[in-house]
């Protein structure tokens, strides 16, 4: 066998290993209304961010009933598991975006959102996510590369 063969195979195994690995990043969504996350694994610690209904966070760690999370901006923190959830919710990433009648650029904007705004998700169509915010229950569509979260 020759060497662009064994390299071509180890690329193959490490990619196939690194999309595992990214795939399994879980996620979850704040469950209360007002959640602190702190700066370690117990009410001790002090709160570094409160954070509110639906807000995704990517899990990082668990230890015992405590969980290490980091936000949209890279921001890190722990959680108590008991107030988090599994469902999806998405955050406005960019500056201001635009939210729209349907799934692409060609649709009517609706409304504009600023970052950090939450939504739930609904449904995904393509590059597209179908949102709703929670409190005004504005619903429409959203580019999925503008938004942060599952």
């Amino acid at each position: 066998m020759n060497k662009n063969f064994f390299n071509t195979l180890f690329l193959t195994v490490v990619s196939i290993i690194f999309l595992v690995g990214t795939a399994g990043a879980r996620m979850v969504s704040v469950a209360g209304d007002v959640v602190n996350m702190r700066s370690g694994p117990g009410k001790n610690y002090p709160v570094v961010w409160e954070l509110g209904k639906g807000f995704p966070l990517k899990i990082v760690k668990t230890q015992g009933n405590w969980i290490k999370v980091t936000d949209y901006e890279n921001d890190s923190g722990w959680i108590f598991k008991k107030l988090v959830d599994r469902s999806a919710h998405l955050v406005v990433k960019k500056k201001i975006i635009n939210i729209r009648s349907g799934p692409g650029k060609n649709y009517k904007i609706i409304r504009q959102a600023k970052k950090g705004v939450v939504f739930k998700t609904i449904e995904r169509k393509n590059d597209w996510v179908k949102v709703t915010h929670e409190e005004s229950k504005l619903t429409g569509w959203i580019k999925r590369s503008l938004l942060w979260g599952w």
